[in-house]
């Protein structure tokens, strides 16, 4: 056994799992010719060897790596031939809690491409053993040292990389929970929403709140006076960002892509947070399947929670590509999209990040166009935005209206923000970041429940810059109140969070970011917010003075000023609105925007409940997640085995 030394000393030190591990059977990985006799056991002639090995060479990867990603054998059964063309025996479910492994070890392990190559457990009768899960073998090494060592080689056993990675998850899950729970509060705790206001804003909301009740109770009509004033300034500042928007003019951008080299390409790392979608589960994989990147290269995580047994059987009921790993995250609080995005990013190795959800179809070449956009920066360049469209607007007029704030935001308010260098909130699919980037700024705060907009500003405020790009993604919008109104009360409740977070030091987010992406922050998270529970103050205003004067009430001058603020706010908010939607929307699009028109103060008189419901759930509940459920899509289904999934 003192010939496995190595192996074992690979597993007391985390950094050689990068290395040979020890082994013979990891020096180097082996030529097409070294498989063909394990392939001819497993039908698969030399001439389809070949032309694995032919794109293999294309994608600078080894011969092993593109066998199964090419999908042409199960990696089950490659492992399974190997042990018995080697004469070692075959291990198909190992014991977690039998793994010798430190906590370090084991998240280098799931940190590194392929997962640990060589780990040790120990038997139910004591004994060492030495499980091989190479992804770079080196076939006549493995065989010299078995026959050099025979007594040696009993106790050595394969396994599937991808069953020794579970294991190694399993036994990990601690380790992971807590970097996803507690890492950005541990390492920069005043960036976290953990704590929702810190003292001082505690101590000025409360003050606020009692002087507020206070004033109401002894001057009403000053108080309502100065409140219109008040929710009027934020008012007004959403209506002047958006008419200079649309006066900033659209540019209109093609996809700059130039041919490359597949071996030039890396690894790129794609992560779909997925909970309560059983019933999409296939949409999502046919949507997959598209995207055009080396299948070698290419790593798809879907991130479930581990009792939503649902979407879990849909997935396991799909033969999923050996580049599609089903992540399951434990129970625990927070209950969020970012806690369980921050459990898996561990588990990811590519230096590129994408995030998508569970009913996105992205554009088949957005990776590409994402990775020529960094290849063609900096590394101050850590996120770019792919725009979102909506794929249903013609199904309701719900859906009608979020697919014309959707054209406002993605296709001029965004790129607007990113030609001038300022603070970009980024949406919440689409992302595409530069991994080195996102873990220098601690990545998702798993506590904010608009994960996206709070990643924006800390990157801005880090140094970082964000862009866009113009391949989209499209998805569908919520076409009913019930689906509609949570998941604005959520994106509501997010960016006051993520206001609250960036305010707590106001003259250093002024330092870090600049005067005028510090206005910016101002307007997109408070703004919006306020502008929207200001929607409905300014309607019951109107309505109460026109029923004090239908009672024969006479209008007094402080009234008279409120209507005439009133009449005009919302006159000029509808009008912004519109004229900056119209803008942005594409010429196919804008037949019926005539409904659009006449539906806009229904939809923000929806906004406005979404808003005060956002206030209730921040001082009740502010870490809940309500979940936004989707629906598979009514079209013709193509099967998943003729789409390659």
């Amino acid at each position: 056994m003192d010939h496995l030394a190595g192996s074992w000393d690979a597993e007391s030190n985390p950094d050689k799992l990068n290395e040979t591990d020890g082994l013979p059977a990891a020096v180097s990985p082996s030529p097409m010719a070294d498989w063909l006799p394990i392939l001819r056991s497993l039908s698969i002639d030399e001439e389809e060897a070949r032309r694995v090995d032919a794109r293999a060479r294309l994608a600078g990867v080894c011969f092993q790596t593109e066998l199964l990603s090419s999908g042409l054998v199960s990696e089950r059964a490659l492992f399974l031939a190997l042990a018995k063309h080697m004469g070692l025996a075959f291990v198909a479910h190992p014991d977690p809690d039998a793994l010798v492994m430190r906590e370090r070890q084991g998240l280098a392990a799931l940190a590194r491409r392929g997962g640990a190559r060589v780990s040790l457990i120990v038997d139910e009768r004591g004994q060492s053993i030495v499980l091989i899960a190479p992804d770079r073998l080196n076939i006549p090494a493995l065989r010299s040292f078995v026959e050099r060592y025979p007594r040696a080689s009993t106790r050595i056993r394969v396994v599937q990389p991808t069953v020794l990675r579970d294991a190694i998850s399993v036994r990990s899950q601690k380790a992971l929970m807590r970097i996803a729970t507690e890492r950005l509060f541990t390492i920069a705790p005043e960036m976290s929403a953990r704590i929702v206001a810190n003292a001082w804003q505690g101590a000025v909301l409360g003050a606020a709140t009692v002087t507020l009740a206070f004033a109401a109770l002894f001057a009403p009509s000053a108080t309502l006076l100065a409140l219109h004033m008040l929710f009027s300034l934020a008012f007004l500042a959403c209506v002047l960002l958006r008419v200079m928007v649309r006066l900033g003019g659209r540019v209109s951008t093609e996809p700059r892509m130039t041919t490359v080299r597949p071996a030039e390409m890396p690894v790129y790392s794609v992560l779909i947070a997925l909970y309560k979608e059983a019933e999409i589960v296939p949409d999502l994989l046919v949507a997959l399947s598209r995207i055009v990147w080396p299948r070698s290269k290419l790593e798809i995580k879907l991130v479930c929670e581990q009792d939503d047994e649902e979407t879990l059987a849909a997935l396991r009921a799909q033969e999923l590509r050996p580049y599609i790993e089903v992540i399951e995250v434990p129970p625990g609080v927070p209950r969020t999209k970012p806690k369980a995005l921050s459990y898996a990013l561990p588990m990811t190795s590519g230096a590129f990040v994408a995030l998508y959800d569970a009913e996105d179809r992205p554009h088949p070449f957005q990776l590409v166009e994402a990775w020529h956009a960094f290849r063609g920066a900096d590394e101050g360049l850590a996120c770019v935005q792919a725009p979102l469209t909506i794929s249903n607007r013609r199904e309701s007029w719900i859906s009608a209206m979020f697919a014309l704030e959707y054209a406002a935001l993605f296709r001029a308010v965004l790129p607007w923000l990113a030609r001038r260098g300022l603070l970009l909130p980024l949406g919440g699919t689409s992302n595409h970041f530069r991994r080195s980037a996102l873990e220098a700024v601690g990545g998702w705060d798993p506590y904010n429940v608009t994960e996206d907009a709070d990643l924006g500003a800390r990157l801005h405020r880090y140094g970082y810059r964000a862009d866009v790009i113009c391949n989209p993604t499209q998805e569908d919008a919520p076409t009913d109140i019930r689906t509609w109104v949570p998941q604005r009360t959520r994106w509501f409740k997010g960016w006051v969070q993520t206001w609250l977070v960036h305010m707590r030091d106001p003259a250093a987010t002024a330092r870090e970011i600049g005067l005028l992406s510090f206005i910016v922050m101002q307007v997109l998270f408070a703004g919006m917010v306020f502008s929207a529970l200001a929607y409905s103050v300014f309607w019951a205003t109107a309505l109460g003075i026109g029923i004090h004067w239908y009672l024969g009430g006479e209008f007094r001058p402080t009234e008279s000023i409120l209507l005439l603020v009133d009449v005009l706010n919302v006159a000029l908010g509808h009008v912004a609105f519109l004229l900056l939607g119209w803008s942005a929307l594409q010429k196919t699009e804008k037949s019926g925007f005539w409904k659009c028109i006449l539906w806009t103060p229904a939809y923000w008189c929806l906004m406005s409940i979404a808003a005060w419901r956002c206030v209730w759930q921040l001082y009740w509940n502010p870490h809940h997640w309500e979940k936004t459920p989707h629906k598979r899509r009514n079209r013709v289904r193509v099967s998943l085995q003729k789409t390659g999934t």
